[in-house]
Order: C-alpha cells, then sequence, then structure tokens
C-alpha cells in the first residue's frame, strides 16, 4: 500500500514546485524530502519524477497520484472536522493570514471575543498579501484567509476554497491636511503630484494606476511600500497622496482629508478556507468573531 505520508510529500511538490521549498514548507532537510519521494516511486513501481534541466517534474503517473492524494487529503481533514463538529466546542488552533488593514481593523476585536467565548481556542495571525495567502491557505499552511479583491482586479481562484463575504469598504482619494490642499476635489487634480503607492503586483497598485490612467494622467509614483500606515504618515505630513480604503479608519478617525472618487468604488474584504474545514465549530468561531469586528469597528453588518 502507498505510504500516505509520501503521497503527501508528491502532493506539495506539485504546489510548491521544488524539493527545497517542500522540505522548508514542511520543516525537513531537502535531502529527507528526496528520500522520501524514491520511496515512494518504489512503492509505486513506475518513475514519478523527471529531471528537465535543473528542475524536477511529475510524470503523468505522477500527476494521477497527486489528484488521488488531494481527494484523500481532503476526506481525512474531513473526517477529523467531522470529529471536531461533534464535540461542539472551538478547540485547537486555528491558523489565520490576513491582510495589513484587516489585520489592523479587525484582529484586535476578533482576539478579544474569541478569549471571552472561545477561551480553549488559539489563533495565530500572520501578514500575508490576499494573492500570496490564498494559495499558502490551499496549500495548508494556514486554516482560515482574510483576503481582499480590488474593483477589476480578481482574486486567484483556488476550487478547494470556500469564500464568504466579509464587508465592502469605500476607496477614497487620501490628500494631506491643510488649506494648500483644498483645491483638490478629484483624482485629476493630482496629476503631477507625489504618489504612494503599494509595490508591483498589489491588487492597489493596479488599481490605483489605472484610475489615474482614467483621469487622464499617470501617477508620479515617488514612494512604494506595502505598510498603510507608513503611507498614511507621508499624506499626513504633505509629502504624498495615495488611495485608501476606508477599513484604516475603523479603528481611528482620518488623519487626512478624503475625497470620493467618481462612482465610488468598494473593495471586497472576504475569508476563505478549505471547504473540508468550513463546518469545524473553531473555523466557525472565527468568522463569527471577525463579522462582529466588522459591524463594532464599522457600524455596518457584514456582507
Amino acid at each position: 500500500m502507498l505510504d500516505v505520508r509520501r503521497l503527501r510529500l508528491l502532493r506539495e511538490l506539485a504546489v510548491r514546485g521544488t524539493i527545497a521549498d517542500v522540505a522548508a514548507a514542511l520543516h525537513q532537510s531537502p535531502s529527507s524530502v528526496s528520500q522520501q519521494l524514491t520511496l515512494l516511486e518504489k512503492e509505486a513501481g513506475v518513475p514519478l519524477l523527471r529531471k528537465v534541466g535543473r528542475r524536477l517534474l511529475l510524470t503523468p503517473q505522477a500527476e494521477i497520484l497527486v489528484e488521488h492524494t488531494a481527494a484523500v487529503l481532503q476526506r481525512l481533514e474531513e473526517a477529523e472536522s467531522d470529529l471536531r463538529a461533534s464535540l461542539q466546542e472551538a478547540t485547537g488552533t486555528v491558523r489565520i493570514a490576513v491582510f495589513q488593514s484587516a489585520a489592523l481593523a479587525l484582529m484586535p476585536d476578533l482576539l478579544h471575543t474569541l478569549a471571552e467565548r472561545h477561551p480553549r481556542l488559539r489563533v495565530t495571525m500572520t501578514q500575508r498579501e490576499p494573492e500570496t495567502a490564498l494559495m499558502e491557505t490551499f496549500a495548508r499552511d494556514f486554516d482560515l484567509v482574510v483576503a481582499e479583491q480590488y474593483p477589476n482586479h480578481a482574486a486567484p481562484w483556488h476550487p478547494e476554497l470556500d469564500r464568504v463575504g466579509l464587508t465592502r469598504d469605500a476607496i477614497r482619494l487620501a490628500v494631506p491636511p491643510g488649506p494648500e490642499w483644498a483645491h483638490i476635489t478629484r483624482l485629476a487634480d493630482t496629476a503631477g503630484l507625489p504618489w504612494v503607492v503599494e509595490p508591483h503586483g498589489a491588487a492597489s497598485r493596479h488599481f490605483a494606476e489605472q484610475a489615474c490612467r482614467q483621469a487622464g494622467f499617470e501617477p508620479d509614483v515617488r514612494f512604494e511600500t506595502a505598510d498603510l500606515t507608513a503611507q498614511i504618515e507621508l499624506i499626513e505630513t504633505g509629502n504624498a497622496v495615495a488611495l485608501i480604503p476606508d477599513l484604516m479608519w475603523a479603528r481611528r478617525p482620518p488623519s487626512v482629508r478624503l475625497v470620493d472618487l467618481d462612482g465610488v468604488p468598494h473593495r471586497t474584504v472576504f475569508t476563505a478556507a478549505r471547504r473540508s474545514m468550513a463546518s469545524r465549530p473553531s473555523i466557525l468561531a472565527c468568522r463569527e468573531a471577525l463579522a462582529a469586528a466588522v459591524e463594532h469597528g464599522t457600524g455596518r453588518r457584514p456582507d
């Protein structure tokens, strides 16, 4: 019979791409992973890997095993979820991945609520960009992800993950306070001004660049940072303008002047978990606490 632990290594290789990445994710040495995959080949009786240049590629037979392994792992996770659900108590550890503005706005209330209602539930949090976090949740690095989707920029889709809407927040132009900036009443008025945006690849940057181009100009990007609190500092001090989602103001009043964009575009915030875990009391408890945090922080009921 094929060893499930070795089959999991093969699936990890299919998901992550290199033995080094598999080893790092599972806290093993690359030589140990290679040895286990060699043993799996002997058990299967067919070649599972072929070397192309410096990369290892899966054979068609390996792809068959990966497909079945995904189903086996899903059934095992469903079995564990059913077992946990039968206890009707949220316990264990939930590993949450979350992007920055959601971490700032929602996580303090979530942790407070869970400590009161589910004291035996342990939560760990890691800040991740949504595109990365969704893939890592699919790969079983996290149990729940709080992700975002900007207008006309679809978040990555993984069929093994569910998706539950959490909230929508408006995206507005943030300009420095003070009378010298009072003439800015629309996006086009920022042409020629210094901008701060997130690094290339971020959905927010793509949205900002497209919005500026539709307004008839190319933004003068002088500052790049994924830290929205740093962006706000630059705006407060009169060094830049930016597009900032309203969730950043959930726990404090705006310290900059906010200007509505045409059509008042909104960002969608949602949670995702593997479908095989979605019914666990721990995941349900976290989602309920997040919904309560949204209502408390924004005054809006969750979507």
